[in-house]
């Protein structure tokens, strides 16, 4: 995820980092070269803790990338924020059930059903008291 770039929209409460699948050096953030970490550092220094990324067209993350995810989520909810995933492509959902991330993040393939979710939230798979994988929540059809 470290070559690709993202932008920022909002949808009502909720923000929104399209991903630019184009190859770049560095993770870039509305054109600049912010870090996907610091960029929402800014947004939660703004109360801005509602996060979806957008991960169309994405075909692959590194270690660094996938580190960068993680280290995210939990940053945003230690701040009681919310940070989820959409439109994972195969390669990417692949990998995520690989290293067991699945169970961590809530991931949909609908940006409208994504962003309602923020409403109507309910403990993620990582958030249960089991800790056990809530199966099919957030993760749509595989």
């Amino acid at each position: 995820m470290t070559s690709v770039g993202i932008k920022e929209r909002r949808v009502g409460k909720v923000t929104i980092l399209d991903t630019d699948p184009k190859i770049r050096i560095g993770l870039r953030f509305g054109g600049s070269s912010v870090s996907l970490p610091s960029a929402v550092d800014s947004l939660l220094a703004q109360g801005q803790n509602q996060i979806l990324v957008n991960l169309n067209g994405v075909s692959s993350i590194d270690a660094r990338g996938l580190g960068e995810l993680v280290s995210t989520y939990f940053v945003v909810n230690k701040n009681g924020g919310r940070f989820k995933l959409l439109n994972l492509t195969q390669i990417l959902r692949d990998l995520m059930a690989a290293t067991k991330l699945l169970a961590v993040f809530d991931i949909y393939e609908n940006e409208s059903q994504a962003v309602d979710s923020f409403e109507n939230h309910s403990p993620s798979p990582a958030e249960s008291e089991s800790g056990r994988i809530l199966e099919g929540k957030g993760i749509g059809e595989i």
